[in-house]
């Protein structure tokens, strides 16, 4: 037996509602993200899925969602562990600009590249800017580690030790296990899971507030190929949203 897992982006932030690229900088929830991460726990009591454990990254707009979910499901004791390597990805240079300035400022293919592709990171930020010097959130984490840009490939590969030494070790002392985190933290999650190809990646977007669920087998692999939104026909509209962005 192994633990049920439970992805979950958190709900719509204010740099969500204003097309905002926003990465490691910190956005607090919209009362429609807050409203959103309402109905998640909802979805999640009705399929009988009470979390044993959570885990979120640094950034208050997941931790906001968490503690939400939590409280409307009465389960505000349980552990919650969080780390830097389920952050948002670091968007480098284009980091508080809106999507609107971005494509105005480049060419379609190279604005594509940029939000979807698998390799392709943003233009760095300048040394010293946009990094967590002064942040005491990330005062432990080594100076090589602070990133200056990530392509989706750089998320994937920071993320799968947290993956493999502390979510795995949940699910495999089979407790249900929540993990709230950001768009692309989760694409890259489900990259590893469902094994995607870099155009199955590209196409793959995940929507605010919607839990999707994975139930794996003892190998830690997926029964049910990209697993299984509590509420589908919502999750796939607001998904092609995600997408037409």
């Amino acid at each position: 037996m192994t633990g049920t897992l439970i992805l979950l982006r958190h709900g719509e932030s204010t740099a969500n509602a204003d097309g905002i690229f926003t990465g490691w900088t910190d956005a607090p929830l919209t009362p429609t993200g807050r409203e959103q991460a309402k109905d998640a726990a909802h979805l999640m009591a009705a399929a009988d899925l009470l979390p044993d454990v959570v885990h979120t990254s640094l950034l208050r707009r997941t931790i906001t969602t968490a503690d939400i979910v939590l409280d409307v499901l009465d389960r505000p004791w349980i552990p919650v562990t969080r780390s830097w390597r389920l952050n948002e990805r670091h968007y480098g240079a284009l980091t508080g600009l809106t999507k609107t300035q971005v494509r105005e400022r480049t060419d379609e293919s190279t604005y594509h590249a940029w939000r979807r592709s698998w390799a392709t990171p943003p233009p760095a930020a300048l040394p010293g800017a946009l990094t967590p010097w002064n942040d005491d959130r990330y005062r432990s984490l080594p100076p090589d580690a602070w990133p200056l840009t990530e392509s989706l490939a750089d998320v994937h590969a920071r993320l799968l030790p947290y993956w493999a030494d502390h979510i795995c070790t949940d699910l495999t002392a089979n407790r249900t296990t929540l993990v709230v985190a950001h768009g692309n933290s989760l694409r890259a999650l489900v990259t590893h899971l469902d094994q995607l190809t870099t155009p199955e990646v590209e196409m793959l977007n995940i929507p605010t507030g919607q839990p999707l669920r994975y139930d794996l087998d003892k190998g830690l692999r997926p029964k049910t190929a990209r697993g299984t939104y509590l509420a589908p026909r919502a999750a796939a509209q607001q998904a092609a949203a995600v997408g037409r962005q």
